[in-house]
């Protein structure tokens, strides 16, 4: 049996009709392993060797997301709000969404995109790009 942390990754070979819930469980996903503070194991797990998290004033590569997540202040909670979903071929799929998210009574609301991949060799679903924005 799986556990919650480990979701549903691997479970789906192909992208089929479902590809929006799919990528929104991603999603979820990520935001859940950032509010257990987790995140930055998370993004490593999940990147593409490739792969780089956009944010507002620095890039960064799959190897350097885990200390940035551990100097990052812990959030609280996040909402989503408009998701939209870009197929790209069998295989990948852009999620682009607003988000809000909350350290203690302050809100921060970015435009979200990210890019996954169907990477059967890295176990399931893998982000090759994020960029956050802000609104």
């Amino acid at each position: 049996m799986r556990s919650p942390a480990e979701g549903y990754r691997g479970s789906m070979t192909v992208i089929t009709d479902d590809l929006p819930a799919r990528l929104l469980h991603e999603a979820h996903e990520g935001w859940r392993a950032i509010l257990s503070g987790k995140g930055g194991d998370y993004y490593q797990r999940t990147m593409t060797g490739d792969a780089l998290l956009i944010l507002p004033g620095v890039v960064l590569g799959r190897d350097d997301v885990r200390a940035a997540f551990k100097a990052a202040a812990p959030l609280d909670r996040y909402e989503l709000h408009d998701p939209a979903i870009i197929r790209l071929g069998e295989h990948a799929g852009v999620l682009v969404y607003r988000s809000k998210a909350w350290r203690g009574d302050t809100a921060t609301e970015l435009q979200m995109s990210t890019t996954y991949l169907f990477d059967e060799n890295n176990g399931g679903w893998s982000i090759a790009a994020h960029q956050e924005s802000p609104v």
